[in-house]
């Protein structure tokens, strides 16, 4: 009972409860539009990409569902980009000011705060954050969508809300069947809903970082620093790679003016970083941006937030170890840090897993269907990243390959989640050391 009920295990557990109560929520006949009793496997895929803020989807959530069921959608994708343990120690904050050491130990796992002591702060500043960009975002766009296309004020209300807490947990689920295409032109919705994923998928910790920095209690931290940089980087090289790939493309910026042009590419890249949102066709990307996309939703957002991928502190402490091999360094670091020994091992071994867990996603569902690799590869990635962007063949998908996603996009946002927290828990250094042999390597 102890080893089930250890923290990184209580994770995926909650995890795993709420995709249940969600599917049973959504199986109801009241959850779906015409009255009738949605298929499980409709139910299950809609339930796990919900709660795992995937936003790929197999029926299209503005139609398909009711308004009841569109509810449990995005109760189930608050629950999964708030982090359903940190929802649960916040309940018990709210109870009593004390926390047992257990709750304080599942919150770090899903908040990744570096010490015990951090843990009510951090989740006071998840809350307030969460209460105060989601309501922002959703007034915002309640009346943009009001005064500039006319809708009543229920309608952008709930259009409003419902993209502003999608947004921010990183979800990518959207009522409409183009998602944002149709505002593809009006920067005052999409730049209020980038700003949203970004600082819902930054992560928490950076977040408490940069508070803490503004107090004056402390300098900002290694993690904190390589996030903000390789997080502009990669936005940045989104942005002008995808502008290029895709400047004469008359099936997406070809016939564009130039600020729609650099609009579109700047959501592009903020988006592929594992919110889900579109602006323009993904299906009618080149295949130079698909390549570029599958990188970028591999890599996804930062520690702790609501994004997924296998996290910017991942692939920063890869670079730096690969820079400081090239450069013939034995210290790895930055910013005047070394990074440890331990976290150079982690990072290798989460992208080494992630890399493995695509390639097999892929080798299984290529046999099941007879869509090109490159597409299917771009739902592998996408899935096991909890993007949620598609060119399309999701709902095209047999029953066993949408099994395969479903797995895929649980692994991808609860499988990080306990394989660190387990990487962190049962290091230990052995009482003794063999000698030491230097295998050729290339």
């Amino acid at each position: 009972m102890a080893q089930l009920l250890h923290p990184s295990r209580a994770v995926a557990l909650g995890f795993l409860l709420v995709i249940a109560v969600g599917t049973v929520l959504l199986k109801l006949p009241v959850s779906q539009a015409k009255g009738e009793a949605a298929p499980w496997l409709t139910a299950i895929f809609t339930a796990t990409s919900a709660v795992c803020v995937t936003g790929l989807v197999v029926v299209d959530t503005g139609t398909y569902w009711s308004n009841f069921g569109q509810w449990v959608i995005l109760g189930l994708f608050q629950m999964g980009g708030f982090g359903f343990m940190t929802v649960a120690t916040l309940l018990g904050l709210m109870a009593n000011q004390s926390l047992p050491l257990r709750a304080k130990l599942i919150t770090q796992v899903e908040t990744r705060s570096l010490r015990l002591g951090d843990i009510r702060s951090v989740a006071r500043l998840v809350f307030v954050i969460t209460l105060v960009m989601e309501l922002a975002t959703a007034l915002w766009l309640t009346v943009r969508l009001h005064f500039g296309y006319s809708l009543q004020w229920r309608d952008a209300a709930w259009s409003g809300l419902f993209h502003a807490v999608s947004a921010f947990n990183n979800a990518g689920f959207s009522i409409h069947p183009d998602s944002l295409m149709r505002y593809g032109a009006d920067a005052q919705i999409l730049v209020p809903v980038m700003i949203a994923i970004v600082v819902g998928g930054i992560g928490f910790p950076v977040l408490y970082d940069l508070r803490e920095r503004a107090r004056g209690a402390r300098r900002l931290s290694l993690h904190t620093r390589l996030t903000l940089l390789f997080t502009l980087v990669l936005l940045l090289v989104g942005f002008l790679v995808l502008l290029a790939f895709e400047w004469t493309n008359p099936k997406t910026l070809g016939a564009m003016p130039l600020p729609q042009k650099l609009l579109s590419a700047a959501f592009a890249s903020v988006s592929a970083r594992t919110a889900g949102f579109n602006s323009i066709d993904i299906g009618a990307m080149t295949r130079d941006s698909w390549a570029l996309q599958y990188f970028l939703m591999f890599v996804g957002g930062g520690s702790g937030g609501t994004a997924g991928g296998i996290k910017i502190g991942t692939i920063a402490i890869v670079a730096l170890l690969v820079f400081a091999e090239i450069s013939g360094r034995s210290d790895v670091g930055a910013f005047g840090r070394r990074v440890s020994a331990s976290a150079q091992r982690q990072a290798v071994t989460v992208l080494a897993l992630g890399s493995v867990i695509i390639t097999l996603g892929t080798l299984v569902i290529l046999p099941i269907t007879a869509l090109p690799t490159d597409q299917v590869i771009f739902e592998v990635i996408s899935a096991f990243g909890t993007v949620g962007l598609s060119t399309g063949i999701t709902g095209e998908l047999p029953a066993p390959a949408q099994l395969v996603i479903v797995a895929l996009m649980y692994i991808g946002r609860v499988g990080t989640i306990t394989f660190a927290a387990s990487l962190m828990v049962t290091e230990r250094r052995a009482p003794y050391r063999y000698p030491e042999e230097h295998p050729i390597v290339g």
